[in-house]
């Protein structure tokens, strides 16, 4: 892995050129082994937090973590083309637009003791729009090079806040041309049911029940490139005890692994269905 400029890495994105690097402020990583037509993304993995930012905030380590997507990176770590964030959805939310991606409060509880300073603010936007300037050259790139895109937008959700049963995966979709693209949402959805969990873990799979897919990572690429299907792809911690904040690695190995093969699969439909369809 190299540390790049963001200038850099969208130079070797233009260029084609295969690659590993994090941006100068280890705000996000990218890894082009290969390139192919389908993106990973992980905008929620983060959980960095700049110092100066520990004493005016409010929510502890652990609260932190609580809202953010552990593991979901190395969910998808094995796939040529993966870019994911590095900081706290706290410090910003890549998953936001950039007027709301400064939180002043979170999940109902205030965020600071003190307001945030306009030069915290803006330091953190700034990574904000660099991490979309990348977003936007490497959608980009793999649109014009295969006429079609398809992103695996990963998440994951707490399900133990809710009174009710929640599928083990949910689909986000309405914020996509479902008329376009429905059959290939159909698709994922029951691949990503068909899994093989370890402890008993029972792969449900439904479409906008828990989530509807409004992240602004969706609607960034969907608004700005006709041709590429983003995916919000939620999958319920049962790969950790979100309460006791305790990570079970063989279950995000064996998410990992079945993913490694089930990405690729409906991957290669999406651009067999839409490649002639520029």
């Amino acid at each position: 892995m190299e540390r790049l400029s963001v200038d850099q890495i969208i130079d070797r994105i233009k260029a084609e050129k295969t690659f590993h690097a994090v941006s100068p402020d280890y705000s996000f990583t990218i890894k082009i082994e290969d390139y192919v037509h389908y993106v990973c993304g992980a905008v929620h993995d983060g959980h960095h937090f700049r110092k100066e930012l520990w004493e005016n905030c409010l929510h502890s380590g652990y609260d932190r973590w609580y809202e953010e997507d552990p593991e979901t990176k190395n969910m998808v770590a094995s796939h040529p083309i993966l870019i994911a964030g590095c900081d706290s959805r706290f410090e910003y939310d890549l998953n936001r637009p950039p007027e709301e991606a400064v939180f002043e409060t979170a999940w109902g509880k205030q965020l600071w003791r003190e307001p945030l300073s306009v030069d915290a603010k803006e330091l953190s936007l700034a990574k904000h729009n660099n991490f979309y300037r990348v977003v936007d050259a490497l959608i980009a790139k793999v649109e014009s090079k295969f006429g079609v895109c398809i992103v695996y937008d990963m998440h994951s959700y707490n399900w133990k806040r809710w009174d009710r049963e929640v599928p083990t995966w949910n689909l986000g979709t309405s914020n996509i041309d479902n008329q376009r693209f429905g059959e290939m949402v159909q698709l994922w959805q029951q691949s990503l049911a068909e899994m093989n969990l370890p402890n008993k873990i029972k792969s449900t799979s439904k479409i906008n029940d828990t989530f509807q897919g409004n992240g602004y990572f969706l609607k960034f690429i969907t608004k700005n490139f006709n041709n590429t299907l983003v995916l919000a792809t939620e999958i319920a911690k049962v790969y950790c005890n979100e309460l006791d904040q305790i990570i079970y690695p063989e279950v995000v190995e064996a998410v990992a692994n079945e993913l490694k093969k089930r990405i690729p699969e409906h991957a290669t439909k999406f651009y067999n269905t839409f490649r002639t369809k520029k």
